[in-house]
C-alpha cells in the first residue's frame, strides 16, 4: 500500500500512527514508542504528516520536516469534527490523517528555533508578572485584616509597604512584619528579573531588521514587536492583514442565517497574549490621540466620538494586525500617510 498521508497522535511515550493512500483508504496502524519514532519515519516514503498542535508538537514537526516529510500542524478545535467513534489515540489519529488533507484546514504556523527563543523569554517574562502580581494581592489582602489598606497598583504598593514596614505603631506583631518584609524582597526581586528580561527583549528588537520596523508602528515597541515576530515569523501561513488579524481573534464574531449577517464582538480567537499586548498597546496611543491633528490620530477621534473609547482600541488593535502583516510579509516600512486605509 502507497502510503501518502499519515495522522500521527503525539504523546509523552506512546506514539500511535495511522496511514492512508492517495485515495484515503486506512491501511496502515501502529503504535511506536518514543524512540523509535523518528526511526521510524526516516525509513518511510515522504508524506503528509497531520499533528495536533500542542505541547511538543512544534519539536516533532522541525525533525519529521528534517527527515524530508511535509509536517503540518493543526488546530485541536478543527480536528474534532473528523474524530469517528469514541475518543482513543488511534481515533484521534485517523482524524488527524482525514483532516490533515481536507482542502479548507487551517494549519498552524510552524516555528524556528529563533521563535522559539522569544517565545520562551515572553512566557517566562509573563510569569514573572503574574507571580509579582499573586505576591502583591495576597500581601494587601493580609495587610486589609490588620486594618492597613494599600493602594491598588504595584506603584502604590512599591510606595506604601516600606512605610507600613518601618511605622512601628501600627500594631504589627514582629512575626508578621517579618513576613511581609520576607514577601517585599521576593517582589523586589521578581522586579529586577522581570527588568533583566525586559531588557533583552529592548536589545534583542534592536538588533532584529523586522522588530526595528514593527516598532515604527504606533502602539508598538520592544515588546509587542518580538512577540509578533515569535508569534508569526515571516507570516507565510497568511494570504493577507484581514487573516492574519483573524488569527489573533481581533475580527468580529458572526451569527448568520437566512441571509440576514449579524456581526457580534470581537472573535477572541487565536494567541490571547498577542491580543491583549496589541490591544494595550492601542489603548495606548488612542489616549493620546485626542490634541493630535495626524490622519491616524483624527481616524481615532472621529471613530471615538461615533463608537467610543473601547470600540475605537479595538479597531486600532485590528488596524495595527494588518499593518503589522504588511510590514512581515512584503518587508516594506510604516507609512503614516497610508496607516488610515489599511
Amino acid at each position: 500500500m502507497n502510503i501518502t498521508t499519515i495522522g500521527l497522535d503525539i504523546a509523552k511515550q506512546v506514539f500511535h500512527v495511522i496511514g492512508a493512500d492517495e485515495r484515503g483508504h486506512q491501511g496502515l496502524k501502529k503504535c511506536l514508542r518514543r524512540g523509535k519514532v523518528l526511526e521510524y519515519f526516516a525509513n518511510l516514503p515522504a508524506c503528509v504528516v497531520g499533528i495536533e498542535a500542542c505541547g511538543g508538537a512544534q519539536y516533532w514537526a522541525r525533525e519529521l520536516k528534517a527527515s524530508g516529510h511535509d509536517v503540518r500542524l493543526m488546530n485541536p478545535r478543527y480536528v474534532k469534527p473528523f474524530l469517528r467513534g469514541n475518543k482513543n489515540d488511534y481515533n484521534d489519529a485517523g482524524a488527524l490523517c482525514e483532516a490533515v488533507v481536507h482542502p479548507r484546514m487551517r494549519f498552524v504556523p510552524l516555528k524556528t528555533p529563533e521563535q522559539l527563543d522569544l517565545q520562551a523569554l515572553h512566557r517566562i517574562r509573563e510569569g514573572l508578572v503574574k507571580d509579582r502580581t499573586v505576591l502583591v494581592n495576597r500581601t494587601r489582602g493580609l495587610l486589609g485584616e490588620r486594618g492597613i489598606v494599600v493602594p491598588k497598583g504595584i506603584g502604590s504598593f512599591r510606595r506604601r509597604l516600606p512605610e507600613v514596614l518601618e511605622d512601628g505603631d501600627n500594631g504589627l506583631s514582629d512575626l508578621f512584619r517579618g513576613l511581609v518584609a520576607q514577601t517585599y524582597r521576593q517582589i523586589r526581586d521578581l522586579d529586577e528579573q522581570i527588568a533583566h528580561h525586559e531588557a533583552t527583549l529592548v536589545r534583542t528588537s534592536a538588533t532584529h531588521e523586522v522588530c526595528r520596523r514593527l516598532d515604527e508602528i504606533p502602539g508598538v515597541g520592544a515588546i509587542i514587536a518580538t512577540a509578533l515576530v515569535a508569534a508569526a515569523g515571516n507570516a507565510e501561513s497568511f494570504r493577507n492583514g484581514r487573516q492574519f488579524s483573524a488569527w489573533m481573534g481581533l475580527v468580529p464574531r458572526q451569527h448568520s442565517t437566512g441571509g440576514k449577517p449579524r456581526l457580534l464582538g470581537i472573535s477572541k480567537r487565536g494567541d490571547k497574549r498577542l491580543r491583549t499586548l496589541i490591544i494595550h498597546g492601542a489603548r495606548a496611543v488612542v489616549r493620546h490621540a485626542g490634541h493630535k491633528t495626524d490622519p491616524l490620530s483624527l481616524w481615532i477621534q472621529a471613530l471615538q466620538a461615533r463608537k467610543g473609547t473601547n470600540v475605537a482600541v479595538v479597531a486600532l488593535a485590528n488596524k495595527i494586525a494588518r499593518i503589522a502583516w504588511v510590514i512581515i510579509r512584503r518587508e516594506e516600512r510604516y507609512q503614516p500617510t497610508l496607516a488610515t486605509r489599511s
